[in-house]
């Protein structure tokens, strides 16, 4: 619950109260758990990028090719997108400034292990030449990256996950394309 609330509205936006509210319990309850919403916060961002963690190497793991790798990453932000979320680090990269420091480094700490793992797919899409990719693996990663959550961003502001959808393919299409099209 407190992980949806944190993807719809934000860390700043909700409050052990809603939380409570929602699932029946006391705030006294959420507390003793959780002493502090920074606890609460960083409990999330631990189980957020661990589970993100087991998708990309699933992804990695089973992928026939590099583009596939790719697709299938942006297939688990529109996976969120969908529901009316957003991807929690991007909701709270927006209020990094506000956030106490533990969860900052562990924002951080999620897109560093993003751009790994997408500068790992291009290297091998470049490898195995299913991508071509016209800028070196980490910095494209970092702007790949980048873009998508930023198309998360407007697609929301809009309500209109195909937006998404259309931007993301084209971001494929346009910033990796495959090399069979080259």
């Amino acid at each position: 619950m407190a992980e949806s609330l944190a993807q719809t509205r934000g860390y700043n936006g909700f409050s052990y109260a809603d939380i409570s509210h929602v699932l029946g319990i006391t705030k006294a309850s959420l507390h003793y758990h959780f002493p502090t919403k920074e606890a609460l916060g960083q409990a999330l961002m631990e189980r957020y990028a661990e589970e993100f963690r087991l998708a990309l190497a699933r992804i990695a793991e089973t992928a026939s090719s590099a583009l596939e790798m790719v697709e299938r990453y942006v297939a688990l932000y529109r996976d969120v997108l969908v529901v009316g979320r957003l991807c929690l680090c991007g909701m709270f990269a927006a209020e990094v400034t506000t956030l106490p420091p533990g969860i900052q480094d562990r924002v951080r700490a999620f897109f560093d292990m993003n751009e790994q793992w997408l500068s790992d797919a291009f290297a091998r899409g470049r490898h195995e030449g299913t991508l071509r990719i016209e800028q070196d693996a980490a910095e494209g990663a970092r702007l790949f990256m980048g873009a998508l959550e930023g198309a998360m961003l407007v697609a929301r502001s809009y309500g209109q996950p195909q937006r998404f959808d259309a931007d993301s393919r084209r971001l494929v299409a346009l910033f990796l394309g495959a090399a069979s099209r080259s």
